[in-house]
């Protein structure tokens, strides 16, 4: 199986920063793409962001011009760095990835637990 585990969320004020980290592990053969995830109370979940093992990425429209993803590949790890953070960026923010394990012919879909992220206004 594979484990992402997810961290750096928090507390912020309106304009500040938060840099999220998320680290797979497992019996991986090979990530396809790793991305980000998020949901606002009361709010169905939504995509943010995604980064492809060519190094493409792509954002929500929203998020454009604030937040960045970059991976490091050696450690089968991603992060997202918010910036000029706003309080509709409010939500539990959850990691997720697209693996080949060891024993399948597939990748499959992987998720972390979440971390919350809380932009006061």
């Amino acid at each position: 199986q594979v484990q992402l585990v997810e961290s750096g969320g928090g507390l912020v004020q309106a304009g500040g920063s938060l840099r999220l980290s998320c680290a797979a592990s497992g019996s991986i053969v090979r990530i396809n793409a790793m991305g980000w995830y998020r949901q606002a109370p009361g709010k169905q979940r939504e995509w943010v962001a995604t980064s492809t093992s060519d190094g493409s990425t792509a954002y929500k429209d929203s998020v454009k011009g604030r937040f960045t993803i970059s991976r490091d590949n050696a450690k089968n790890t991603v992060y997202l760095q918010m910036n000029s953070l706003k309080p509709e960026d409010t939500g539990l923010y959850f990691c997720v990835c697209s693996a080949k394990i060891i024993g399948s012919a597939y990748a499959s879909d992987y998720w972390g637990q979440g971390t919350q992220v809380t932009v006061s206004s």
